[in-house]
């Protein structure tokens, strides 16, 4: 998912090129339009082919997907609105909006669980990202996701990529953190057992 480049990518400034390079060079895609800092360039970590087994890429519409759910980066009213939010309650149907206003809402960091209605996904599971900033509460969307996949028993869940959209978290910070949190989430085997694929939309 995070790929070591043998060149680094023409959009990276000198500073930050020296930087990589210190780093082994690794971005979280070839063609991203950012300025890399320091921060943003991860630690190799030992691959593990168990845990890469679990996990999937998958650069499309995530309301097409046919699995057990998938995750909606939402407000915290879960009433709707733009970006992802708006597209899957469109895709959904009116019944998602009428399940969702009696829950009365979801604070930032946390999760909450709807049926799919008309989502080819039986189940949507909501989670409120932070806006702009705010680390913790970002790995926390994916934890507490993470904790309700468990707890229903969901074996095959697609995410997209939390609070980077409208939110304007900044993107690679983000990809980090989400890969960070499900990385150590299927570093425990009864975790990794009790799923079939968790997919990065």
């Amino acid at each position: 998912v995070v790929p070591q480049l043998k060149e680094l990518p023409d959009n990276t400034t000198v500073s930050a090129a020296e930087k990589a390079k210190r780093n082994n060079g690794m971005f979280a895609s070839k063609n991203d339009t950012v300025k890399f800092l320091e921060t943003d360039l991860m630690r190799r970590r030992e691959i593990s082919e168990k845990i890469n087994a679990k996990v999937a890429v998958y650069r499309g519409d995530i309301t097409s997907l046919e699995i057990d759910a998938i995750v909606n980066a939402a407000k915290e009213s879960l009433l709707g609105g733009g970006g992802i939010d708006g597209a899957i309650h469109t895709a959904a149907g009116e019944l998602l909006v009428h399940e969702c206003r009696p829950l009365g809402g979801c604070p930032t960091g946390s999760t909450r669980i709807t049926r799919g209605y008309n989502l080819p996904a039986a189940n949507v599971l909501h989670t409120v990202g932070p806006v702009g900033r705010g680390n913790v509460e970002l790995r926390s969307c994916y934890q507490t996701t993470l904790e309700l996949i468990k707890e229903q028993k969901l074996r095959t869940v697609a995410f997209c990529c939390v609070s980077t959209g409208i939110f304007g978290f900044p993107l690679v910070t983000a990809t980090h953190i989400a890969l960070q949190v499900v990385r150590d989430w299927l570093e425990v085997e009864e975790n990794r057992n009790s799923i079939d694929r968790l997919i990065f939309c």
